[in-house]
Parts: structure tokens; sequence; C-alpha cells
């Protein structure tokens, strides 16, 4: 967080730079206040970058056996350019290669890890074990202590759903 701020105040200090250069060159004709509104866009235009680029960034760093199931696009008000190019702040991973699927009376059943990257103020990545019946495409999160089902977090996928056809069809 530290960096990014740092960062933001040298592109501000750059712009700055770039905007008392302008009115140098121009021979002080353009007015005073274009050195603070390039500072000013400058930062805007980091953070804007740095914004957009989180998803990009994030999904290079993962393995190649992580496929991305799902996507969250939000638009903020503070951010109104975000109801144009709608930002990515958060995605859902399974990777493939921690995938134990088993047989038991007769059903697939598919145990694996799901996790969640979301971006803001303080990225987190949130992990939950999950048991995902490939029969009856039924998804429940496993208790973090004794690996239980918790039933009450039920819930069932749609055929088409990516989580699962990445986790019962790939395999």
């Amino acid at each position: 967080m530290i960096w990014h701020l740092i960062a933001a105040i040298f592109a501000g200090l750059g712009a700055a730079g770039l905007g008392l250069l302008l009115r140098t060159l121009s021979g002080k004709r353009l007015p005073r206040w274009v050195v603070p509104v390039c500072a000013g866009l400058g930062m805007l235009g980091y953070q804007i970058q740095h914004e957009y680029g989180w998803f990009d960034h994030k999904r290079q760093q993962l393995p190649d056996s992580a496929r991305i199931v799902s996507t969250t696009e939000e638009p903020a008000l503070w951010r109104p350019w975000t109801y144009l190019a709608p930002m990515t702040t958060a995605f859902t991973v399974v990777d493939r290669d921690d995938v134990a699927v088993e047989t038991v009376d007769g059903q697939r059943l598919a145990e694996f890890i799901l996790y969640r990257f979301t971006s803001g103020a303080a990225q987190r990545v949130i992990h939950q074990a999950q048991l995902l019946n490939c029969d009856s495409r039924e998804l429940v999160p496993l208790s973090e202590e004794q690996r239980r089902p918790q039933t009450d977090e039920l819930r069932r996928l749609e055929g088409s759903d990516p989580l699962y056809r990445e986790v019962c069809q790939a395999s």
C-alpha cells in the first residue's frame, strides 16, 4: 500500500514537471494552475492504471493449473468511468492440480479449495475447502477444522457453471 502511495506521488511530480515544462515553453502564456492540474491528472492516471491492471497482474501470478471460474465487475460512484468500462474487483479460482475426485456410494465427489481474490485498499485472498457432488451438482463448503460439510450453505450449480465444468468435467 505504501509503495502505491509513493508511486502516485512520483507520478504527480512527474506530471507537474511536464506541466511546468509546457508553461515554460509557452513563454508563461499558460496559466499557473496548469502545473497542479497536471499533477492531479498524473496521480489520477496512475491510480486508474493500477486499478485496471490489478486483475491482469494477479492472473499472471497464478500457476498454469489454476482456472478462473468467476469474476466480479463493480461500478463505483466515486469512479464514474467504471460505468463505461467496468473494472474487475474480484475473481474466484480453482487449482485443477488440487482437485481430488473419488467415487463414494456410486456418487462422484470432488474435493478442492476455492480461492477468492479481492482488490481494494487491502487486497485479500480467501480460501475455502469445498465438496462438489458431480452427479447432483451440489456444492457445499467444508469446515476449517474437521473438514465436515456445512450443509446449511449447500447450493446447486447449473450444468453450464464454469466451476462445475472445471472441477467435474475436466477430471
